[in-house]
This record gives structure tokens, C-alpha cells and sequence, in this order.
């Protein structure tokens, strides 16, 4: 076992990731897509900020503006570390805006982006990122229209962090948000589950696990379009990013009034991930993704919208992995292959901290 690995695996030097509600103090937990997050939106900003638009809490707002449907949706990036297998800060910025545009059934226009630069950085690794960026808004048929840079001074940052921001059109007729969650939709998921949050997690700390894993980091918003080509009723879209699948399925269930059913041996985990996840403890529902979405449609439309989906490059891997249900509302669980149940909850901070 390697000197890194034997760190890993003594209890000594572990450290508890879900911190007690009751801080008074910002954590690393309020960053992590879970129930300090939703309690740090729902506490301090949702107040400050009221307003109709903001109560949705989705991905990004749909708004009225001079006769057109606009999403708008802004975003900070600040993975560690800045590189990794199948992606890099930048790539990531732009996939990640795109999506949460995407998310509503709009169709990416335009993008910002601001960079916070730490002094000493090397401009070289400025230069890449940025590239990246460049290409990816390419790859996504976007235009990064604007921008701004800022320095701070050594040890008040680390290396890059970049805040993106987008608007697209949202379609006559389509009305995509977590509200709309119905009992009888089916649940798809566009290919398997957890890939970047581990292939972060393998650089980051150094861990092999006998193959390389490698990022999804994608734009999802042709895949979209291909799915409101079979039917406009798409009921909600999600990116599973922070906090995985689990935390996603928890905010929709929630948001809904409405119950989710998970069939265990219908959800793509790659053996890859299953592997990481055995080995840390960690639970692949909670892993973070940056190229899948979770899709609830009428269950008349569901066969037609896979069909679509794995048409596609970005949904090759797409299945049917559960139900929307009228029992246990705002509660998701998991039928298990022995045949017993286990709820799924809202994870309280995250497995796996700075992945986006």
C-alpha cells in the first residue's frame, strides 16, 4: 500500500464531512449541494432577496422579457484541482452554465465569464483554461460575449476560480421545472452515474483504481432538444451535480409533492465507480456528475424519449431507473436487488467537496 493510500485508510486522519446544523459559521458543507446549502439559500439569500422568480429555486429562471421566453442562470467554479481526466476548469465553467440553461428546455445563447486570479499563478495554466473555454463555448454553439478579471493577493485564493453566467430562449410550450413532477412519470437517466465527482477525487488524493476515470463534463442542451423534438411535455430536467442523483431526486421529490421509487439494479453505476465508492465508503447516488440529467415524462411518452436519448451521444447510456409515485411524498427510495427498500435522504453536506 502506498504511503498516500495508508493515510487514506487510517482512521486517524479522517474527517467527518457533515458538520453540525447549528454553526454559526460558514462550512464546507453549506457548499455541497445538500441540506446546508438548501438551508443556507432558503435562510439568508431567499429572505434578503424575495421575490417570485428567485421562490422557484431552479437551475435557472425563466423569464418575460420583450416578448421572448429567456433562462437565465449564473455560476462559480472552483474545482480542485484545476486539471483532471476528461476536462479542466474551463471546459467545465461553460459545460456546467450551458446545462443549467439547458435544464429548462432552453437553448443557450450567450455566456460571461469572470475570472479571480491568485497572485503568482502561471499564466500558462491562464492561457489553458481559458482555451478550454473557448473551445467548449465552440463544441456548445455559444458565444462568450463578456467578462471581467481580478487579482487578489497570494494565499487569498487558489490558483483560478471563474463565475459564468448565461442566458438562452426557452421554447413556445415548454414548461420545464421540479413543480411539474406528476405520480406515473417514468425517471431516465442519460448514462451512467459518478464519473466526475471520482475522477476528481483520483487526482485530488492521488488514488488508483486499476483504470483511469474520467470526467462526463459535456453540453446537454442538443440532447435536450432531441428529447422536446419526441414530446414538449417534458416534466422536469435536472444535472445531478453537487450532490449526485440522490441530492437531485431529493429536490425534485420535495418540490413536487410527490414521491420517487428507485429500481437499485436499474441505476448505471460503472464498475469503475462502484469500485472508488466501495473502497471510501462513499455511496454513488452522492457522487457528482457534469454530463448526465435525470428526466421525468409522462409515461406514455417514456419509450419514445429513451429511444431519443440513446439516439444521441450524450444519452447512448440512457435507461429507465424508476417511477414518480403518489406514496412517501417529497421522499425518494430505493427498491434493492434483495428485495428490501432503503430511502434515499437529502445528503446533509457532501461526500466530496470543491468537484465544480
Amino acid at each position: 500500500m502506498s504511503e498516500r493510500l495508508a493515510d487514506v485508510a487510517d482512521p486517524a486522519n479522517w474527517t467527518c464531512p457533515a458538520p453540525l446544523r447549528d454553526q454559526g459559521v460558514v462550512v464546507m458543507g453549506h457548499g455541497g449541494g445538500g441540506a446546508l446549502s438548501a438551508e443556507l439559500v432558503e435562510q439568508i439569500f431567499t429572505p434578503a432577496y424575495g421575490n417570485a422568480t428567485l421562490a422557484g429555486l431552479a437551475d435557472s429562471a425563466v423569464l418575460e422579457l420583450g416578448g421572448a421566453r429567456l433562462a437565465f442562470s449564473t455560476d462559480s467554479y472552483v474545482v480542485r484541482p484545476l486539471f483532471f481526466p476528461g476536462g479542466c476548469l474551463g471546459d467545465l465553467a461553460v459545460n456546467g452554465t450551458v446545462n443549467d440553461l439547458a435544464m429548462s428546455g432552453a437553448r443557450p445563447a450567450y455566456l460571461s465569464a469572470a475570472f479571480v486570479l491568485e497572485e503568482g499563478v502561471e499564466l500558462t495554466v491562464v492561457e489553458r483554461i481559458a482555451r478550454s473555454m473557448g473551445v467548449a463555448a465552440e463544441a456548445a454553439r455559444v458565444t462568450i460575449a463578456t467578462g471581467d478579471t481580478k487579482v487578489v493577493e497570494s494565499g487569498h485564493g487558489d490558483g483560478v476560480y471563474v463565475t459564468t453566467a448565461g442566458v438562452g430562449l426557452v421554447p413556445d410550450g415548454v414548461d420545464i421545472r421540479p413543480q411539474r413532477a406528476r405520480p406515473g412519470d417514468a425517471v431516465l437517466v442519460s448514462g451512467p452515474i459518478g464519473l466526475h465527482g471520482v475522477a476528481v477525487m483520483s487526482v485530488r488524493e492521488g488514488l488508483e483504481f486499476g483504470v483511469e476515470v474520467t470526467s462526463d463534463t459535456a453540453p446537454l442542451a442538443d440532447l435536450v432538444a432531441a428529447m422536446l423534438a419526441v414530446t414538449p411535455d417534458v416534466h422536469v430536467l435536472r444535472d445531478p451535480t453537487r450532490g449526485g442523483l440522490g441530492a437531485s431526486l431529493n429536490e425534485i421529490a420535495r418540490a413536487s409533492g410527490t414521491g420517487v421509487r428507485l429500481q437499485e439494479r436499474a441505476i448505471p453505476v460503472p464498475d469503475a465507480v462502484a469500485n472508488a465508492c466501495g473502497f471510501l465508503g462513499l455511496d454513488p447516488l452522492y457522487v457528482a456528475n457534469e454530463g448526465r440529467l435525470v428526466a421525468f415524462v409522462p409515461p406514455s411518452e417514456a419509450e419514445e424519449v429513451l429511444a431519443a436519448m440513446r439516439a444521441h451521444p450524450q444519452g447512448s447510456g440512457a435507461t429507465r431507473i424508476g417511477e414518480c409515485v403518489a406514496e412517501h411524498p417529497g421522499m425518494v427510495v430505493v427498491a434493492t436487488g434483495l428485495g428490501g427498500t432503503r430511502v434515499v435522504d437529502l445528503p446533509l453536506g457532501e461526500q466530496l467537496p470543491r468537484i465544480c
